[in-house]
């Protein structure tokens, strides 16, 4: 069995389902986070990815949906106004409430779905889900340096050495890098690191000590982004698709 580790997909389900035909069958796919937000499709996205029990670390824009995502559904159930703007709809958070049916856009204002408390269940499942996802995942395999395999959401080498830290500066700082930081990782630790968060363009960024694996697939328009990409452990190679071809799989 291989592990093939698979980039932020922003709700890309489509760049997904051909990624995935395209990586080595019987495949152990472990995402970095960001599953959600940008792409049309998230709610298909976390769907997948739940319903084959995929390990997921979790992201910033997990973080974002649980954090906000839970504001709306206490808004939705209080009959309270729903907000028409805030940090988690102006990044993808938006696109994510339409894509599980929950609000429309109509002349520039967010719409409540008419049937939205029948349809919000869902949604709630899946933050709470979301609220149990690790901030990292150590692989049990080496990367042929020998180094232990770690995948997070960012970099996490600048602060490692936190991991098992009780104080709670250490475990805020530690939390804020892995969903948070712009950080390449130096070499100062003994783990290979595979991780996302920050767009490569044209291909992953390949290291000694590290693997950044988000090569941008929600950004289709920009030059030498628009690819949802999976590092396999085993053998370096690199799998990347598109959404431009869509075969359906189960």
């Amino acid at each position: 069995m291989n592990y093939c580790v698979v980039g932020d997909v922003h709700g890309e389900y489509k760049a997904l389902i051909n990624l995935v035909a395209k990586t080595p069958k019987y495949s152990q796919l472990i995402f970095v986070g960001d599953l959600i937000d940008r792409g049309s499709q998230s709610a298909h996205v976390v769907r997948f990815v739940r319903k084959h029990q995929l390990p997921c670390v979790k992201g910033n824009h997990e973080l974002m949906m649980i954090e906000y995502g839970s504001e709306f559904i206490k808004n939705v159930k209080n009959n309270h106004p729903i907000e028409q703007d805030n940090v988690w709809l102006s990044n993808g958070g938006l696109e994510t409430l339409i894509s599980y049916d929950l609000v429309s856009m109509s002349n520039g204002e967010i719409k409540l779905h008419p049937f939205i408390k029948e349809f919000i269940a869902q949604f709630e499942d899946d933050i709470e889900w979301m609220k149990g996802l690790p901030l990292y995942l150590d692989l049990d395999t080496q990367h042929s340096s020998g180094r232990k395999i770690v995948v997070s959401h960012s970099a996490i080498a600048p602060v490692w050495k936190l991991k098992d830290s009780n104080e709670e500066e250490n475990i805020r700082k530690f939390r804020d890098i892995v969903l948070w930081g712009r950080i390449k990782p130096i070499d100062s630790e003994p783990i290979f690191n595979i991780f996302g968060h920050t767009p490569q363009q044209y291909s992953a960024d390949i290291h000694k000590h590290y693997v950044n694996i988000d090569t941008g697939c929600y950004r289709k328009n920009d030059k030498g982004f628009g690819l949802l990409s999976a590092y396999c452990v085993e053998t370096g190679e690199v799998y990347s698709s598109s959404d431009l071809t869509y075969e359906e799989v189960s």
